[in-house]
């Protein structure tokens, strides 16, 4: 039984989800976002997509729906691409998950991520039919080549800035995953000197010690390099964080503080309002405080950051993980236009990254702990006694958050304090709460 988490379905392949699946949900996507013009396709590295996007334009197919194949690519990219067609997408991805895990994100004809209503027609239509579940090789899918599209895509992100990145050496970590079809053109086009690692895929080591869930590979390149800064992409490319010269991470919350400043300076910045979720660092909290910038928090996941950003008519917003949404130029969190809107205020302003980054905020301490939990055994109330707990003891010298990941079959822990100490013995403590 398929069913929506924070960023589409999600499971490990042919086992939790079967490209049969696959075929169903695409003909049940068809049914509920009644497409006008041929559905946009893409797909990460893993060793199943390939057979996952086939079943998906098979599934499309079989309702008389062509497809556009636009072939290993970001899931901007597909975004973008259903926005500028006017047609919904579809990206085959887990996103930063290990290549066992595959999965499936769908975007309406706006190129926007399908709200709560939308996810909940799709599970009903899936749960009340009967749908073919033919495979990929059973229906001949309608589909044409998107490579042009997919340049077009790589175009229009190189013009959402215009800066002199002459003297800038970036090294930039692929992950081996989709990152690899559109790095470094983009950079490069401004003057930029790139090096790019982890960019050979094989279908199993898209993520592997690498990538944005290891911004360290991409640290110890820049210091050996002697590179300005680094650059590390997610599987999907939908979200980066950055390294400066001495290899320190600059996350999402500081690549957004640094953007909002910068942009708030420039009288940029509408409502003089970013978007964050509740993952985000209380130093950002305070920093934007000082700089009286107010901050909107929503739940975790960009779709909701999105949402925000929609309903205040505000332009800058995301998570710490690196999903930064610019709405005025993407419908989605996009890793790659995110790098760009960072090197533009580095090339700008003449300032080492490192320097931007401690200007914009100073991070209190925080630690992430996962406990490994099957998701039908939990306990809500388990979960925010937990929680009640561990706040009354910090106090209010810090911040307790603990939530069932969407994307994993883990509890998520995360607890700021003044010293890393406490906050790992408060999290440590949580973790045994609810793991026992």
């Amino acid at each position: 039984m398929l069913r929506f988490g924070t960023d589409g379905v999600r499971g490990r392949a042919y086992e939790e989800l079967l490209p049969d699946d696959i075929v169903r949900l695409a003909q049940a996507a068809a049914e509920v976002l009644n497409p006008s013009g041929p559905v946009i396709i893409g797909r990460d590295t893993r060793e199943s997509s390939p057979d996952f996007a086939a079943a998906l334009a098979a599934g499309f197919s079989v309702v008389g729906v062509p497809t556009i194949d636009l072939g290993v690519a970001p899931t901007p990219a597909v975004a973008w691409a259903a926005a500028r067609n006017r047609s919904p997408g579809a990206m085959v991805s887990a996103s930063h998950n290990p290549w066992h895990d595959n999965g499936v994100k769908l975007f309406g004809p706006e190129g926007l991520k399908l709200d709560n209503e939308s996810q909940a027609a799709l599970e009903s239509t899936l749960d009340d039919s009967d749908r073919r579940t033919v495979t990929a090789l059973g229906a001949p899918p309608r589909t044409s080549d998107g490579s042009k599209l997919l340049q077009d895509y790589q175009d229009a992100v190189a013009d959402t800035v215009d800066f002199d990145g002459r003297g800038l050496s970036v090294v930039v970590d692929a992950a081996h995953g989709s990152a690899t079809t559109v790095v470094p053109g983009p950079l490069q086009a401004h003057g930029v000197t790139v090096t790019v690692i982890n960019s050979s895929p094989s279908g199993r080591n898209i993520n592997y010690r690498c990538g944005s869930t290891r911004p360290e590979t991409v640290a110890k390149a820049v210091r050996r390099q002697k590179a300005d800064l680094g650059l590390a992409f997610d599987g999907d490319a939908d979200r980066v964080l950055a390294v400066d010269h001495t290899g320190e991470l600059v996350d999402g919350d500081q690549i957004i503080a640094i953007c909002a400043a910068d942009r708030h300076q420039q009288g940029r910045l509408p409502g003089d309002t970013v978007v964050v979720t509740v993952m985000t660092n209380l130093g950002f909290h305070r920093a934007m405080a000082q700089q009286d910038i107010n901050v909107v928090t929503t739940p975790v996941g960009d779709r909701h950051v999105w949402a925000a950003l929609q309903d205040g008519d505000w332009a800058l917003g995301g998570e710490q993980s690196g999903h930064v949404i610019f709405p005025a130029l993407a419908t989605t969190g996009d890793g790659l236009v995110t790098a760009l809107q960072l090197l533009d205020v580095v090339a700008r302003r003449g300032l080492p990254l490192r320097d931007l980054a401690a200007e914009a905020m100073t991070k209190m301490p925080q630690v992430l702990h996962n406990v490994a939990i099957d998701p039908d055994s939990i306990d809500e109330q388990r979960l925010s006694a937990a929680a009640a707990a561990a706040q009354q003891e910090l106090g209010t010298g810090g911040r307790v958050l603990v939530r069932p990941s969407g994307t994993e079959p883990v509890i998520r822990i995360m607890v700021e304090a003044e010293t890393s100490q406490i906050a790992e013995s408060i999290a440590a403590n949580v973790a045994k709460a609810i793991g026992t």
